[in-house]
């Protein structure tokens, strides 16, 4: 159907099966004001604020579509997100000139924006993000959504990403929504009704998918082991994407009983799950359920979490809240940094005064696991960079962000050990992170610690 048919043809009837015991012979026709993209975000006014949907729900159609109107059509236009993916086709004078990029997680394709004059990185915990919706911190004017098709009833979910789109939606002044059927039915929080749409269009398109090498280096394979070895049986995990949380879980698949409450779900829990070695049945919190605030990864996991009524995903104020995460049992909170200090200061967010992503769920799961009855919050990391740079330093680089601070932090692990820093002093500290770091820089260490203590560091 073309530009012109469609906009003949404003009403769209879908054809909807119920797949229920109870009505497997029924099916219902809706009928729904579909509209073109670009007819769609024309109601969009300058001087507004609108909110983007994140992660793999990233409505690319109606964002470029909005980003389109760039130029002289519309001005002063703030767009708050957090992690946005796929092609967004932003660096255009038109748009820098009339959107302002108000970010509040940084991802890849996005970094330049955020880092230059037409964008900004507002820090602040995942968990507390929807508050700034709430309380009209940040007041939504438009709500760009990405939906899976609506059921009989006329309900959609939000699919991947409730996250913080669930206090979005319900704040937003207008709704604007991209129905894909490509979207799995993601069973939860995240359910609005299509009457809350201003306008809509159905988009049939893949979601932005995250792969990454599955063969595991040495490295991370060391710090897998490693990190595995201090997981008990009955733990409840949290942890993101990426090669080191893929070692970790590889490591745990002759664990029992194993949950996950966890800001992120990703691929690497599948194997888990089909083995049986999570089961959830141990969890304090919505026990017998695979919880998380967002989906993110391949199609093989959006296919996993579509119609899954072992899967709830809810908003990141619940799932995130550290009074909810600290009672489940021996939380297991493994994330990664980009540098920490021999004291224990962790950055995670920034490279000197460069934003590179943000503080995201980080301390929440970090003070939920220490909170937790025999939880641990572990940094897990490289010693070095690609490019052999010391991930463990002195001081941390001139503006870098603290995540986590040095009264947060527990266990570190890298390729070469993982220490437990709690309950030891600023010496301590110093001697267990340079017992951990790469060889070839521990004489830098040393002389940093020499300097900093007044002593040599004992053999």
């Amino acid at each position: 159907m073309n530009d012109h048919d469609h906009r003949k043809k404003c009403f769209v009837s879908l054809h909807l099966q119920d797949h229920t015991n109870i009505f497997a012979k029924m099916s219902h026709t809706l009928e729904l004001p579909f509209t073109t993209a670009e007819e769609a975000v024309s109601i969009i006014e300058s001087n507004s604020r609108v909110f983007i949907h994140g992660g793999a729900a990233t409505p690319l159609r109606l964002l470029n579509a909005l980003l389109d109107r760039g130029g002289a059509e519309i001005k002063k236009v703030e767009l708050v997100a957090i992690s946005m993916y796929g092609n967004i086709n932003w660096n255009r004078p038109e748009v820098l000139h009339s959107f302002y990029l108000n970010s509040l997680f940084v991802s890849e394709n996005i970094r330049e924006w955020v880092n230059s004059a037409y964008g900004e990185y507002l820090p602040v915990f995942l968990s507390e993000i929807p508050q700034l919706f709430d309380r009209n911190i940040l007041q939504i004017d438009f709500a760009i959504l990405h939906v899976s098709p609506p059921d009989i009833h006329g309900y959609c979910t939000l699919g991947t990403s409730p996250d913080i789109a669930v206090s979005a939606a319900r704040n937003a002044k207008k709704i604007i929504a991209q129905v894909n059927p490509r979207m799995p039915r993601v069973l939860g929080e995240g359910t609005i009704h299509v009457s809350r749409f201003s306008a809509m269009i159905w988009e049939d398109a893949e979601l932005p998918e995250i792969h990454h090498n599955t063969k595991t280096d040495e490295t991370t394979r060391k710090i897998g082991e490693k990190v595995a070895t201090i997981i008990e049986d009955g733990s409840t995990l949290q942890m993101g994407i990426g090669a080191i949380p893929d070692a970790v879980l590889q490591c745990l698949r002759n664990h029992k009983n194993l949950g996950v409450h966890t800001e992120m779900l990703s691929d690497g829990v599948l194997p888990l799950i089909q083995n049986g070695a999570i089961n959830n049945s141990l969890k304090k919190v919505l026990p017998g359920k695979t919880v998380s605030t967002f989906v993110l990864g391949s199609r093989r996991i959006y296919d996993f979490v579509d119609n899954n009524l072992s899967v709830n995903c809810l908003s990141a104020s619940y799932v995130n809240d550290v009074n909810v995460i600290c009672r489940n049992p021996r939380v297991a909170a493994i994330n990664s940094a980009i540098e920490i200090d021999i004291t224990g200061q962790v950055c995670a967010d920034s490279i000197g005064t460069y934003q590179y992503s943000g503080i995201g769920g980080q301390m929440d799961f970090m003070r939920g696991a220490a909170l937790s009855e025999g939880g641990k919050p572990i940094i897990a990391m490289p010693s070095i960079t690609a490019s052999g740079i010391s991930r463990i330093v002195p001081n941390l680089k001139e503006g870098a962000g603290v995540v986590t601070t040095r009264g947060h932090i527990h266990y570190v692990a890298t390729e070469f050990g993982i220490v437990n820093l709690y309950g030891k002093n600023m010496e301590q500290r110093a001697r267990l992170m340079i017992s951990i770091a790469h060889p070839s820089h521990r004489e830098t260490l040393e002389k940093a610690y020499h300097s900093r203590f007044g002593r040599i560091l004992p053999i």
